[in-house]
């Protein structure tokens, strides 16, 4: 029960610093420990993501105060091109969670899932686009759940077709 733990702890520190790679981590301990559940790794290091994607999600939302060096400085223009632009995106994006919900269930599972586009970034568009956290964390869980599961019964499946 100890590696479930630590597997948690080491995907939620992985969900922010990606130099920790979760699943390089879980074919190494699968390929040491395979008396672990696969299913039960899945789920932990999924949870283990989530607790620190959804650090991405508020920090989109605007819930967290991001470190004063990713501040804009006070001496730039405030409203220019790039901020219109992105004003309007902003308009779109949340305009399009709210009223495609299977187009935003759609991306948010395959991000989890797949990695395209990558989840951090997609959970900090969902935080800023105001996709309800409860779509945000259940999409996210279903998503990293079969994509850990996976990794982790892989060198099992593979071991036993190549040898």
């Amino acid at each position: 029960m100890e590696w479930i733990a630590v597997t948690f702890g080491y995907s939620a520190v992985s969900a922010l610093i990606p130099v920790f790679n979760i699943e390089l981590y879980l074919v190494g301990l699968v390929s040491q420990r395979p008396q672990l559940a696969w299913w039960l790794l899945g789920l932990a290091a999924a949870a283990g993501q989530l607790t620190g994607k959804t650090l991405f999600y508020f920090a989109g939302r605007g819930s967290l105060r991001l470190p004063d060096w990713l501040h804009r400085r006070s001496g730039r223009r405030g409203a220019g091109r790039w901020s219109a632009w992105l004003g309007r995106m902003h308009d779109r994006f949340h305009h399009t969670a709210e009223h495609r919900p299977v187009w935003t269930v759609a991306v948010l599972l395959t991000s989890a899932s797949v990695g395209l586009p990558p989840f951090a970034a997609t959970a900090l568009v969902a935080g800023w686009a105001q996709v309800r956290l409860t779509v945000f964390l259940a999409t996210g869980l279903v998503g990293r759940f079969a994509r850990f599961s996976a990794v982790a019964v892989a060198p099992g499946l593979l071991g036993a077709w190549w040898f």
